[in-house]
C-alpha cells in the first residue's frame, strides 16, 4: 500500500530525527558510573526526545494500513506487520522511560532491561522480518502462493505467546530483583545475599525458557512453510503477472 505526500515527509523526518538524535542517547546506559553527570543528564535528556520521532515512525506506520483493517482478519502475514509496529511503539516507549535517571535506578543490571530488549528484538526486528520473508519467498522463487496460510497463523499466535512469557517473566523478574537489591535492614545491612536474589528468579527463568521454546517452534514453522513453498509450491504463470486487457467490443 503506497504512502501518501504526508506519509512520506514524515518517514524522512523519523529517519533524520533518530539518525541525530540516537548518536547522544548513549550514555544513557552509563548511569550511576564513573561517567560525569552532565553527560548521564545528556543522554536521558535526548533519549526522551527519542520516543517523538520513534513514534512517529510508528503511526506512521499504522496510518499506512489504515485503509486495510479488514485485512488482519484473513493475512496473517499483514497481522505479523501490525503486530511488529506495536511492539515497536511499546518498546521505544518502555527505553525511553528507562532512561530516565529515577527508573534506571531500580532497572539497571536487572532483567528488566533484558525484557525491553527482546520486546523490541522479538516483537519488532523478527516479526517484521518474518513479515518481509514470507512476503519476498513466493516473488523471489515466482511461485503462486505460500504453501500454507494455517501455518503462518500457527507461527503467528505460537510465536506471540512466546514473546508475551518471555518479556513479562523478565519485567516481573527485573523488577524483584531491583526491589531485592535496594533493600536494607532496619541496621543498614542488605536484607538479601546476592544467592537469595538468584534463587527467587528461578521461576521467573523457567518461563523464559518456555517463552523462548514457544518462539523457536513458531520459526521452525516458518523455516518449513518457506522451504515447502520453495520446493513445492505452485509456479506463478506469465499469464497471472499479465496486466489485464480491455475487452474489445464490435462497433455497430
Amino acid at each position: 500500500m503506497p504512502c501518501s505526500s504526508g506519509g512520506t515527509a514524515l518517514s524522512i523526518i523519523h529517519f533524520w530525527a533518530l539518525i541525530f538524535i540516537y548518536i547522544w542517547a548513549g550514555p544513557h546506559h552509563l548511569h550511576y558510573t564513573a561517567l560525569p553527570d552532565w553527560a548521564q543528564t545528556l543522554g536521558m535528556t535526548f533519549s526522551i526526545m527519542l520516543w517523538m520521532p520513534s513514534w512517529g515512525g510508528m503511526i506512521n506506520g499504522i496510518m499506512t494500513l489504515s485503509g486495510a483493517w479488514d485485512k488482519l482478519r484473513t493475512d496473517p502475514v499483514l497481522r505479523l506487520m501490525v503486530v511488529s509496529l506495536a511492539f515497536y511503539g511499546m518498546s521505544t516507549f518502555e527505553g525511553p522511560l528507562m532512561s530516565i535517571k529515577a527508573v534506571n535506578s531500580l532497572s539497571h543490571y536487572t532483567d528488566w532491561t533484558i525484557g525491553h530488549v527482546h520486546s523490541g528484538a522479538l516483537g519488532w526486528v523478527a516479526y517484521i522480518s518474518f513479515g518481509a520473508i514470507y512476503c519476498l519467498v513466493p516473488w523471489l522463487w515466482n511461485r503462486k502462493e505460500l504453501y500454507s496460510l494455517k501455518l503462518v497463523n500457527w507461527h503467528f499466535w505460537i510465536s506471540t505467546l512466546g514473546i508475551v512469557l518471555y518479556i513479562s517473566a523478565m519485567w516481573v523478574s527485573g523488577i524483584l530483583q531491583g526491589l531485592m537489591w535496594r533493600a536494607y535492614t532496619s541496621l543498614g545491612f542488605l536484607e538479601y545475599s546476592f544467592i537469595e536474589t538468584v534463587a527467587a528468579m528461578h521461576p521467573f527463568y523457567v518461563i523464559r525458557a518456555l517463552g523462548g521454546a514457544l518462539f523457536l517452534a513458531g520459526a521452525l514453522i516458518m523455516v518449513f512453510n518457506v522451504w515447502m513453498t520453495i520446493t513445492s509450491g505452485e509456479p506463478e504463470s506469465a499469464q497471472d503477472n499479465a496486466p489485464l486487457q480491455p475487452r474489445l467490443v464490435p462497433a455497430e
